[in-house]
């Protein structure tokens, strides 16, 4: 629902001949935004964290359960990790499908990369990294904020869906507005990496280059920005 819903509105601003072409950045982020608020609303049971950097952040802020009955141990990880990865190629070839057409009328391959992958407006791989460092930190530590507020206990649940998803979706659209310039802000391992594995393998009409060049930024800047946010959580949040 989220690569679903996130990717779509990419494509309804970026390609052609779509009700939404033009639509703008705002209209982007407000979308991306709203794709979080369904994601994390049908993913409740699971405790709602879609990202792996989410994922990671909660590891090292020390929780003991991802979701009520659902321990942090190796198993789970990877459970998790995989499961983001698949649903987000999945939701990738949903948008496909959806906008099939608008796809064959577009004529620059880049606007149909950006539909599934993010991209930076200036390349300087350092300095990208460092933007999706900060701006995952943003969404990581925050989040966490959003659960120790009123918590009680550091081994209650860290999982999206105990918040209540327009928050998130909320913070996400801030993300967006104020940091995603410069990279696309992937801010998500798995929104990044799966669509792009999904663009490499559909029929896509003149999809050029899948950018793997640039697809590690978009992982290790994430992973790196979550990790230090449940680190730093642990001292910059306390439970109240």
């Amino acid at each position: 629902m989220l690569l679903l819903l996130g990717g779509g509105v990419v494509a309804n601003v970026v390609l052609a001949k779509n009700k939404g072409e033009g639509g703008g950045w705002l209209l982007i982020n407000f979308g991306w935004g709203l794709a979080v608020f369904a994601g994390v609303t049908v993913a409740y049971a699971s405790g709602a964290h879609l990202n792996p950097a989410v994922t990671l952040g909660i590891v090292t802020s020390g929780a003991t359960e991802f979701a009520p009955g659902v321990p942090v141990d190796a198993f789970s990880i990877l459970a998790y990790i995989g499961a983001q990865m698949i649903g987000a190629i999945l939701g990738a070839g949903l948008v496909y499908l959806a906008y099939k057409k608008h796809f064959d009328a577009t004529a620059d391959p880049a606007l149909k990369l950006a539909v599934f992958s993010t991209g930076p407006e200036i390349r300087s791989y350092g300095w990208n990294l460092v933007t999706e460092i900060i701006g995952t930190f943003v969404l990581v530590f925050v989040v966490l904020g959003f659960g120790r507020a009123g918590d009680g206990e550091l081994e209650s649940p860290a999982g999206l869906a105990a918040l209540g998803a327009l928050p998130v979706a909320l913070l996400v659209v801030a993300i967006g507005a104020s940091l995603g310039g410069p990279t696309g802000y992937a801010i998500n391992p798995a929104r990044d990496l799966g669509p792009r594995i999904a663009h490499a393998l559909l029929p896509i009409r003149g999809k050029g280059s899948s950018d793997w060049s640039y697809s590690w930024v978009p992982v290790a800047g994430p992973l790196i920005g979550g990790g230090l946010a449940g680190l730093a959580s642990t001292a910059l949040l306390p439970i109240v």
